[in-house]
């Protein structure tokens, strides 16, 4: 059985949304691209690390849009994976799918996720909050890279927001650092649900 690593960018206060450009969220949020200023080498090289060994990507339908009208026009590292493996769409609707190798997944989505989960060794789930969302209230995930940054904007919406249920994480390695101040954290699903107890006994 394959894994499921979910790749998040937020701010401080958790917001994860319209990280990469304009684009992305052209109405309604004043700040997509807040990103773009806080990348560095070191920052893209533990991004480009953290794709090695992916063999599928599992999207949303507006991270897929976005994709779609990028990465089939670029000519680098992750154009070339990203352009040859297999993409995986959840959506509702009826997407016009032209990025080569591109698929729309059924819609019991939790069960589209887990056969493909015995297809691939390496998805990755790229932005697509709605869908990591599911994936978190499923408990459809095995990794969480999350790439905190040094900022806050107040508006947006934020990576856990609605489709956390209580689970238990382990630290894989220690805790990144950016020269921006951007910290990367990876968190791999662990058994159980978190334990409570008493700060005042003893």
């Amino acid at each position: 059985m394959g894994f499921i690593d979910i790749e998040l960018f937020a701010t401080l206060d958790l917001v994860g949304q319209g990280p990469g450009g304009p684009e992305e969220d052209p109405i309604g949020f004043p700040f997509s691209g807040w990103q773009a200023p806080l990348m560095n080498e070191t920052a893209g090289a533990q991004v480009a690390a953290a794709y090695e060994g992916t063999d599928a990507l599992l999207l949303g339908r507006r991270t897929y849009d976005i994709f779609a009208a990028h990465w089939p026009h670029q000519d680098d590292e992750f154009a070339r994976l990203f352009n040859s493996i297999p993409k995986y769409v959840a959506s509702r609707g009826m997407p016009q799918l032209s990025w080569a190798g591109s698929t729309q997944l059924g819609p019991d989505l939790a069960a589209a996720v887990r056969e493909i989960r015995e297809r691939h060794e390496r998805i990755k789930v790229v932005g697509s909050l709605n869908l990591v969302q599911t994936l978190l209230h499923e408990r459809l995930f095995d990794r969480i890279d999350l790439w905190l940054h040094p900022i806050m904007l107040g508006v947006g919406k934020k990576v856990f927001d609605h489709g956390v249920v209580p689970s238990n994480l382990t630290l894989l390695e220690p805790p990144a650092t950016c020269p921006t101040g951007t910290v990367y954290l990876r968190y791999g699903l662990a058994a159980g649900v978190p334990a409570t107890g008493d700060m005042t006994a003893g």
